[in-house]
């Protein structure tokens, strides 16, 4: 795949991207896509390995030595094809994926591995700019009717899927818009909502009925039915559609049990992070959420995190702090040790370049502020003994914090959403639904299904594309008896 001697002759190359100082000003992407020649030189770096690991690597098991190698000879139609064989919306992974694919390159064992990202990145761009992503309409109908509950990753793939071999699909989105975590999590300058517009777009030439601002379920909190223009129940669903998915997030976030956590000025990212989607995507909001002039601190080392800290500079913050309960990773991975596997090492985002303090094994113990207002924050240093997290003496300390943004991952789904369906869950809350054998992706509740965060727990955009994908087939076979969607 690729050339043969490409591996030796060709370093691996980074997509370019602005420069800090200049990004901060926007909520534009930053990062551009490779030039033909090299993307051409990227994709020549793909070893003819034998067995390639990124395969099984990649949740939605890309075929990435293929692609590789019509990159490679200038293929770029071809290369689309293949790649939208296994993944619905590649634009979306080859830009905020973590490329598992990459840590599972047989070159990363002792060099850098091939840049399997910015390959995917490119081979979408160039088949957006080309016109050659168009809609694929069923040849037939099957008269059979589809509710998809949740308009995110696993929704859209779930739906797209079944669209495609004939059945009506609706997707209900309790949003104003379509997206999921996508639209109102995933930050502008890591992912343009563009991206998902004109999917949504391609999905109704396609036949699929969206249904925004529409609640599912029969109880719901007073901010989230402000959003609703219409409530639907699950009996309402069960006898309109020959079979319903639920796809929503694992939107339960993880919360803060510490003295002061009822303060003004500390807020689950997930409050933070929506509103200045929707500033970008022109709305009006009263009291946004504003890092303005303030002394942030970030609670949670992770992907959300570090949106959190992008999100602030990029208002202006006086400064910006985060903190990771778990002790610092090393800087390099061991490989010999855990290739093919996801390695734990240091990750520095790009939002950590632009400017953040960044601190490990730290505890939040309380908020302390006046008039109500959280004005600092209090912690100590901890360190790990026999398996359990213990406060290092003496090491307490405290640090100003006027906006303190609570990162710490999400726990399970909503759990209104199964309940009102009579969901069987499991130990973790989350849709119990297994992946094999028969009736796979089904629930407890009758020609009810399950997939993406709502099913697995929180995880990645290219699983929910994954499990979409599955659920589709399994909702095709339950209603045809069989199916030609892939597995």
């Amino acid at each position: 795949m690729g050339k043969v001697t490409g591996f030796l002759e060709y370093q691996r190359l980074q997509e370019a991207s602005e420069a800090p100082g200049s990004r901060l000003k926007h909520y534009k992407e930053f990062v551009l896509h490779l030039s033909d020649a090299d993307a051409k030189a990227q994709g020549a770096r793909c070893m003819d390995c034998g067995i390639p690991f990124c395969n099984s690597g990649c949740p939605v098991n890309n075929i990435i030595p293929d692609w590789n190698d019509l990159v490679y000879n200038g293929n770029y139609r071809e290369a689309l094809d293949v790649l939208h064989s296994t993944n619905n919306f590649p634009e979306f992974t080859g830009r905020i994926c973590p490329a598992p694919c990459e840590a599972a390159c047989t070159l990363g064992i002792n060099s850098d591995a091939v840049g399997i990202k910015s390959i995917e990145h490119f081979i979408i761009d160039k088949g957006w700019e080309n016109g050659w992503v168009v809609p694929q309409p069923a040849a037939a109908k099957t008269g059979k009717k589809v509710a998809v509950v949740g308009g995110g990753p696993a929704g859209l793939a779930a739906a797209q899927q079944l669209a495609r071999v004939g059945h009506d699909v609706t997707v209900f989105e309790k949003n104003d818009r379509v997206g999921g975590l996508l639209r109102y999590g995933i930050p502008d300058f890591k992912m343009e909502k563009s991206h998902i517009d004109r999917r949504v777009e391609q999905m109704k030439a396609e036949g699929v009925t969206f249904r925004t601002s529409a609640l599912v379920g029969k109880e719901f909190p007073k901010d989230i039915m402000n959003l609703a223009k219409e409530t639907v129940s699950p009996e309402q669903l069960q006898k309109e559609f020959d079979a319903v998915v639920i796809t929503g997030g694992a939107e339960q976030a993880r919360d803060l049990p510490v003295p002061g956590r009822e303060l003004d000025g500390v807020h689950f990212a997930m409050e933070f992070l929506p509103q200045q989607n929707r500033v970008n995507a022109g709305d009006k909001l009263k009291d946004q959420i504003m890092a303005t002039g303030k002394h942030v601190v970030v609670i949670g080392g992770g992907d959300t995190g570090s949106d959190c800290v992008g999100t602030s500079n990029r208002h202006g913050a006086a400064s910006v702090a985060q903190f990771e309960l778990m002790p610092m990773p090393p800087e390099h991975e061991n490989k010999p040790m855990v290739w093919p596997y996801w390695p734990t090492k240091l990750r520095t985002s790009s939002s950590h370049e632009e400017g953040c303090e960044r601190d490990w094994a730290v505890a939040t113990k309380r908020l302390e502020g006046k008039n109500g207002k959280v004005e600092k924050l209090i912690a100590a240093r901890v360190e790990w003994k026999d398996g359990k997290m213990v406060e290092v003496p003496n090491s307490e300390f405290e640090m100003k914090a006027d906006l303190v943004l609570l990162a710490m991952g999400f726990v399970s789904p909503v759990a209104s959403v199964l309940d009102a369906f009579g969901v069987s869950k499991d130990a973790r809350g989350n849709a119990k639904a297994s992946t094999d054998g028969d009736g796979c992706y089904q629930t407890s509740a009758p020609k009810v299904f399950a997939a993406g965060d709502m099913r697995r727990g929180q995880s990645l955009v290219v699983w929910a594309i994954r499990e979409g994908r599955q659920c589709a087939r399994a909702v095709d076979e339950f209603l045809m008896g069989s199916s030609v969607l892939p597995r």
